[in-house]
C-alpha cells in the first residue's frame, strides 16, 4: 500500500494544550496534505466528537484518539488510545479520572508559585482557566507571560513551574492501557524513546518498558516520530516486529504552544507502509475511509 497523502495521528486542539480549535485543525489538516489523521487531546474525547460532526465527503479519513499521562515504578509513560468507542463507560470513565488528575496538578502548580515566587493573578483569570477542558504547564505558561511574571513559555515552564515535582498525579499505565481496550480501542505507546519530557529511554531499558506494557495489554508503538532521528526509527520498527505491535506515525502538533510541524512524522506522502502500520489501518476504527 502506497500513501496518497500526509499519516499524522498525533495532535492536539484547544480541547486540550493546543493552541487550535477542533475546526481549525480540520481545515489546517486539509492545507497540509494530510489524508488520515486523529486528534489525541489529554484526557478528552470531546474534540474527537465536534471533529465526527463536522466532518464532510471528501475529507482526509479521521481516527478517533486521546492521550492520557501515566507513571509507574519503571517511570511515565503517554498511552495514546485509537479507535474506541467514544459513548464507551471504560473511555469516559478513564477520561474522567485523568481530567480530575491534571485539575489537581493544575491547582498545585498555582498554589505553588504562588507561594515560592509570589505569582499571583486576578480571580477572573482564575476562573477561566480552571473552566477549560483540560489545562496544563502552557495555559499556566501563557498567564505567567501575561503578566509579565517570564518573558516566555517555555521560560515559566522551565525555570518555575518545573520546580514543583508533584507526586502520585497519573493513571497507571496499566489502567490506561486496560480501559482503552474494555472500550474498543487500541492502545499504543506514544514517543516511545522519549517517554515524558526529556527523557531518552533506550536498548535494554526500552526493552523492559515494553515487555511490561505488552504483559498489560499494549498494542503498538508510536515509531514515526517528529524528532525521532531515522536511526530511531529503525530502532523502534525492530521493536515493532519482535512484539509484533501496531506502528503508527504523529507529529505530536501543538499549534502555537510547540514547535512541531503538523504532518512531521518521519514519513512522507509516498512512503510504503511498513506491515505494523498495515495491521492498524486493517484493524481500527476509520471514519470517512471505506
Amino acid at each position: 500500500m502506497v500513501l496518497r497523502g500526509k499519516i499524522d495521528l498525533h495532535m492536539h486542539s484547544a480541547v486540550s494544550d493546543g493552541s487550535d480549535t477542533p475546526e481549525e485543525i480540520i481545515s489546517k489538516v486539509k492545507n497540509a496534505g494530510i489524508a488520515l489523521f486523529s486528534l489525541t487531546d489529554h484526557d478528552a474525547v470531546k474534540g474527537c466528537g465536534i471533529i465526527r460532526g463536522l466532518l464532510k465527503d471528501g475529507d482526509p479519513g479521521f481516527i478517533c484518539g486521546s492521550e492520557f499521562s501515566c507513571k509507574d515504578e519503571l517511570g511515565q509513560y503517554h498511552i495514546l488510545g485509537y479507535g474506541y468507542d467514544p459513548e464507551s463507560d471504560a473511555i469516559n470513565a478513564l477520561v474522567e479520572k485523568g481530567h480530575s488528575l491534571r485539575m489537581n496538578k493544575v491547582k498545585a502548580r498555582l498554589e505553588f508559585i504562588k507561594d515560592k515566587f509570589g505569582f499571583v493573578f486576578p480571580e477572573e483569570e482564575i476562573r477561566k482557566l480552571l473552566s477549560m477542558d483540560n489545562p496544563g504547564k502552557p495555559h499556566i505558561g501563557n498567564l505567567m507571560v501575561q503578566y509579565g511574571y517570564a518573558k516566555s513559555r517555555g521560560e515559566a515552564i522551565k525555570d518555575y513551574i518545573d520546580q514543583l515535582h508533584v507526586k502520585s498525579q497519573y493513571l497507571r499505565s496499566e489502567e490506561a492501557i486496560t480501559g482503552i481496550l474494555e472500550s474498543g480501542g487500541i492502545p499504543v505507546l506514544a514517543h516511545p524513546f522519549y517517554g515524558s519530557g526529556d527523557q531518552l529511554i533506550l536498548d535494554n531499558e526500552m526493552k523492559d518498558r515494553l515487555e511490561r506494557l505488552v504483559g498489560f495489554g499494549l498494542k503498538g508503538v508510536e515509531a514515526f516520530y517528529s524528532g525521532f532521528s531515522p536511526k530511531l526509527i529503525e530502532h523502534m520498527l525492530g521493536f515493532a516486529d519482535y512484539y509484533h505491535l501496531y506502528v503508527t506515525a504523529g507529529s505530536d502538533y501543538h499549534g502555537k504552544n510547540k514547535l512541531e510541524a503538523l504532518g512531521d512524522t518521519g514519513m512522507n506522502a509516498n512512503s510504503r507502509l511498513v506491515p505494523g502500520m498495515e495491521r492498524f489501518f486493517e484493524d481500527v476504527k476509520i471514519y470517512g475511509i471505506n
